[in-house]
C-alpha cells in the first residue's frame, strides 16, 4: 500500500472494486468522497443529508436534556422528603387509616401490623375493607389487628355501577369512620401492601399541621430485588417525577397536582369540600385526580421516602407490564395525538442519545457521536439521585434508554388494549374503555 496516511487501527476497512487494494476508511466531511490510494478509483462518499439528520437529532436530544435539567422544576434531584424530626405538640389530631384490600393475603398482616405499632401520640384507628377477597385476606387482617389500637375489618358491599373497586372500598371505610362521633381530623388512605415506618403517621400529620396542607402524600419505596425491578422501578419513579415535578406540585401557586396512592394523608374537611371520595369514584388514576381536586381549594404536598415501603414483588417483566398498561393511555386522556407525541418524545430524549453515540463511532462522525455521548451522560446524571434513593449504583443509569424503550412499548400496548375494547385486568376485574370496572 502506497498510502502513507495514518489511520486509527479500529477504523473500518474497504476493498477497491477496481484494483482490489484493501485500505482503511477515514472520516470525511459531509458530501466529500474518498478515492483508492493506488488507482484513484472512487471508494465511498459521505452522505451529507444522513449526517445532517443524525447530527440534528442528537443535538435536539442534547438540548432537551439541558432544558430538563435546568428548567423542569429540578425534578431529577429527588429532594422532596419529610423531615425526620417533628414538632412538639400538646395535642395530636385523630387519624383513621383506611386500607382497601383485595386478595392481599401475602402482605396484609405486615401492613396492618406496621400501623398498629405506630409511634403516634394521638388517636389512630385502622379500618380494613376486604373487597371480596378469595385468599383469606380478611382472616389475616383480623389476626394482625389485635392490639391496643382500635381496628376493624369489614366486608365490602357489592360494587355498584360507575365506581372503581378500590375507591368503593375506601368510601365504605370512610363511612365506617365517620359513623363514630367525633369523626377523625385526617384519613390515611393507604394500600394493603405498604409497610409504614414506625413514625410515619406522626411525620405525615406534623407536615400537614405545620404547613397547613390538606393532603400529604409519599411515594413509598418499591422493591428492587430482581433484575426487572432494578431496571424499571427507578425509571418509573424518575418518569413520575418528570411528569409531575414535586417542587411544582408542592408550590401553592402552581397548578400541577399529583399524589401517590399508596400513602395519602387527607384532611377530612378538605375531602368534604370536594364532595367526598365519591368525587373520584370513576377515576382509574384516583390519587392524582384526588390531588387535583383538593389543590383547587387548598394546599398539597408530595414527596419521597426511604423507610416506608411496598411489600409487593415484581420478579418478572410480565408482572410489571399490566401495572403500566392499566393506566398509561388513560394518563394521555386516550388521545391519539398525545400518544404519538409521547412516543416521539421518548424516542428523541432516551433512544437518540445511545443511537447517535453508536452512529458517531461507526461512521466516524465526532460531532454526532459527541452530542449523543453528552446527552446520554446527562441522562445518567439526572437519574443518579433516584438510583441513590434505591441504593443502586450509578451505572444502572446507563440502561435508562432500554427501560424507556420498554415503557414506550407498554404505553403503546395500553392504547392497543383500549382500541380493541379489552381494557386491562387488575385484581380479577376488567377495566373497560369507559373507565369502569366489571367483576
Amino acid at each position: 500500500m502506497n498510502d502513507q496516511t495514518s489511520y486509527p487501527p479500529s477504523a473500518p476497512i474497504i476493498a477497491c472494486e477496481e484494483c482490489g487494494l484493501i485500505q482503511r476508511m477515514r472520516a470525511l466531511r459531509p458530501g466529500a468522497s474518498a478515492h483508492c490510494a493506488r488507482c484513484g478509483a472512487p471508494l465511498y462518499r459521505e452522505r451529507k443529508d444522513s449526517v445532517d439528520r443524525v447530527l440534528t437529532l442528537t443535538l435536539a436530544a442534547l438540548i432537551a436534556w439541558i432544558l430538563l435539567l435546568t428548567w423542569r422544576g429540578g425534578f431529577w434531584r429527588a429532594d422532596q422528603r419529610l423531615s425526620r424530626s417533628t414538632s412538639a405538640r400538646s395535642r395530636w389530631p385523630d387519624v383513621t387509616a383506611i386500607i382497601p384490600a383485595r386478595d392481599e393475603a401475602e402482605t396484609i398482616e405486615r401492613a396492618v401490623a406496621s400501623l398498629m405499632q405506630q409511634e403516634y401520640p394521638g388517636k389512630l384507628r385502622i379500618v380494613v375493607v376486604d373487597d371480596a377477597s378469595g385468599d383469606g385476606t380478611a382472616a389475616r387482617a383480623r389476626t394482625a389487628a389485635s392490639g391496643e389500637r382500635p381496628a376493624a375489618v369489614m366486608e365490602s358491599k357489592p360494587l355498584p355501577p360507575g365506581w372503581v373497586g378500590k375507591i368503593w372500598a375506601v368510601a365504605q371505610g370512610i363511612d365506617r369512620a365517620e359513623a363514630r362521633s367525633p369523626g377523625p381530623t385526617y384519613f390515611l388512605l393507604t394500600d394493603a401492601d405498604v409497610e409504614h415506618a414506625p413514625n410515619n403517621v406522626r411525620r405525615l400529620v406534623d407536615k400537614a399541621e405545620s404547613e397547613g396542607r390538606d393532603l400529604v402524600s409519599l411515594m413509598v419505596i418499591l422493591n428492587t430485588q430482581s433484575f426487572w425491578e432494578r431496571l424499571l422501578v427507578p425509571a418509573f419513579v424518575f418518569f413520575f417525577q418528570k411528569l409531575y415535578p414535586f417542587r411544582w406540585v408542592n408550590h401553592p401557586l402552581r397548578s400541577e397536582a399529583a399524589a401517590a396512592g399508596g400513602c395519602m394523608l387527607v384532611r377530612r374537611r378538605a375531602l368534604d369540600a370536594i364532595g367526598g371520595i365519591a368525587a373520584v369514584r370513576d377515576e382509574l388514576i384516583d390519587d392524582c385526580a384526588l390531588a387535583a381536586r383538593i389543590k383547587r381549594q387548598g394546599s398539597i404536598w408530595l414527596g419521597l421516602t426511604d423507610d416506608t415501603r411496598s411489600l409487593r414483588v415484581y420478579d418478572r417483566l410480565g408482572g410489571l407490564w399490566p401495572v403500566v398498561t392499566r393506566t398509561a393511555f388513560t394518563q394521555l386522556e386516550k388521545s391519539v395525538p398525545g400518544l404519538v407525541a409521547t412516543v416521539l418524545a421518548m424516542v428523541l430524549v432516551y433512544l437518540v442519545p445511545p443511537l447517535g453515540t453508536g452512529y458517531g463511532l461507526l461512521a466516524l462522525q465526532p460531532l454526532a457521536g459527541g452530542a449523543g455521548v453528552a446527552a446520554w451522560a446527562m441522562m445518567i446524571v439526572a437519574i443518579r439521585p433516584t438510583l441513590s434513593l434505591y441504593r443502586l449504583p450509578w451505572w444502572w443509569g446507563v440502561l435508562l434508554p432500554f427501560a424507556a424503550f420498554l415503557f414506550t412499548l407498554m404505553t403503546i400496548d395500553s392504547a392497543r388494549l383500549h382500541w380493541q375494547g379489552q381494557g386491562s385486568t387488575w385484581k380479577g376485574r376488567r377495566y373497560g374503555c369507559a373507565g369502569s370496572e366489571s367483576p
